[in-house]
């Protein structure tokens, strides 16, 4: 076997069941996932007191916060498993794993003092925080493999155990602590489990020969997946700064339609990945072309049902600001645009496939600052802005068919970032 030459995957992993199945399996998982999350505080505002909720949600947040790295790596696997087929990438998960988790532990004095959590908290965090890190990887080789009927199990096994023990300690009455403790013993049987899910028959032994995975491109994965969320969270974030208590709550409930329009076309992402990763321009346009889709009929509806939207998503008070609906959901149409570009990019070994998100977000920072927007529609404006000037970028900075070439050599791919 020539080394120079990029291993196909095994067929295991290119078997298909049909894109329509495989879409449909991966969106109800997602949507089994956000409905896990969502009962959490909704359970725990009927069985914990105000601070105990306040907790419970503090520590929720610091766990979603603490396993991005997990989604980096999670790309980064697929990725790579979808050009060279699959290779050894245990011990990088193991230390991904171990720095979130490390993290949260050596900040427990802080954690504690500053958010008045009680004082095992934070370890029972790190220990949930390390089960979504190493799961990370199986749920990147089943993508890359296009295993994606067992990635939408992968999915709803990983959301089971995460919030599965925290559901199940809030039902029987064990507070805070309590549910946190069974939420990260659950969760500490997930990586396992997804491990032997991923796990194909018959594979055989991967070649020395064959490229590894490298650190530097999980930390671009990383880099990656931090930037989506810092740029399509950034005008909520400044919206708690900039705008009165009453605006900056509006702004809150606005942003529930803007994270949807995001959302829900990414499962076009999540099937072209693998294909992106290996050339296939077509699959690029397709995703592009179905997400797009996706957040315009998501506009036209909330143009048409504005008041409805925002009753929806925030109650009865919020009805007369269903005129800015459309313009919340075309800030998340356009950032799923944007994320199925870098994810292009990011599959093609782009140096610094991020950037022109980390710009956008400095951008609407330095706008903000200068121009302050005290109201609504004016930090709306701004975000809009941002988000159509960024996509653009994406878009015009995309490469070109034959710009990238399907192998990637390994001492050019541990320079990018």
């Amino acid at each position: 076997m020539n080394p120079r030459r990029p291993a196909r995957p095994p067929r295991s992993g290119r078997r298909s069941t049909g894109l329509g199945a495989a879409g449909a399996a991966v969106t109800l998982a997602g949507i089994l996932v956000n409905g896990l999350a969502y009962l959490v505080p909704v359970l725990a505002a009927r069985r914990l007191d105000p601070a105990g909720l306040s907790a419970l949600a503090t520590a929720l947040g610091l766990v979603a916060i603490a396993s991005v790295p997990g989604l980096g790596l999670q790309l980064a696997v697929a990725v790579h498993h979808a050009r060279h087929g699959s290779s050894d990438s245990r011990r990088l998960t193991a230390v991904t794993a171990a720095i979130c988790a490390g993290t949260l532990i050596a900040a427990t004095p802080l954690l504690v003092a500053a958010l008045d959590l009680p004082v095992g908290v934070p370890t029972l965090l790190a220990v949930t925080t390390a089960a979504v890190v190493l799961s990370s990887r199986s749920l990147g080789e089943l993508q890359g493999g296009q295993r994606f009927l067992r990635l939408a199990a992968g999915m709803a096994l990983l959301a089971a155990g995460r919030y599965g023990g925290v559901v199940a300690g809030l039902l029987l009455g064990a507070g805070l602590t309590g549910s946190l403790l069974a939420g990260a013993l659950t969760a500490a049987l997930a990586p396992a489990v997804l491990a032997r899910l991923a796990r194909a028959p018959g594979r055989a032994p991967t070649a020395p020969a064959l490229p590894r995975l490298t650190a530097a491109q999980v930390v671009t994965g990383c880099g990656a997946t931090l930037a989506m969320l810092v740029v399509s969270y950034a005008d909520l974030l400044l919206a708690r700064q900039l705008l009165p208590p009453a605006g900056s709550g509006a702004y809150a409930v606005g942003t529930v339609l803007s994270k949807g329009a995001l959302w829900a076309p990414q499962v076009a992402a999540v099937l072209a990945l693998p294909r992106l990763a290996r050339g296939d321009r077509r699959s690029r346009t397709v995703a592009i072309a179905v997400t797009a889709g996706c957040g315009l009929v998501l506009v036209l509806a909330s143009t048409l049902a504005g008041g409805l939207a925002f009753r929806l998503a925030g109650g009865p008070d919020y009805t007369h600001l269903g005129r800015y609906a459309p313009l919340f959901a075309a800030v998340g149409a356009l950032y799923a645009v944007a994320f199925v570009l870098l994810n292009d990019r990011v599959a093609a070994g782009v140096r610094w496939a991020a950037a022109p998100l980390w710009l956008g977000a400095a951008g609407l920072v330095t706008v903000a600052a200068i121009v302050r927007p005290r109201t609504v529609p004016g930090l709306l404006l701004a975000a809009l802005g941002t988000a159509t000037v960024t996509t653009l970028v994406m878009a015009v900075t995309a490469r070109r068919p034959g710009s990238a070439p399907l192998a990637v050599d390994p001492a050019s791919a541990s320079r990018s970032g």
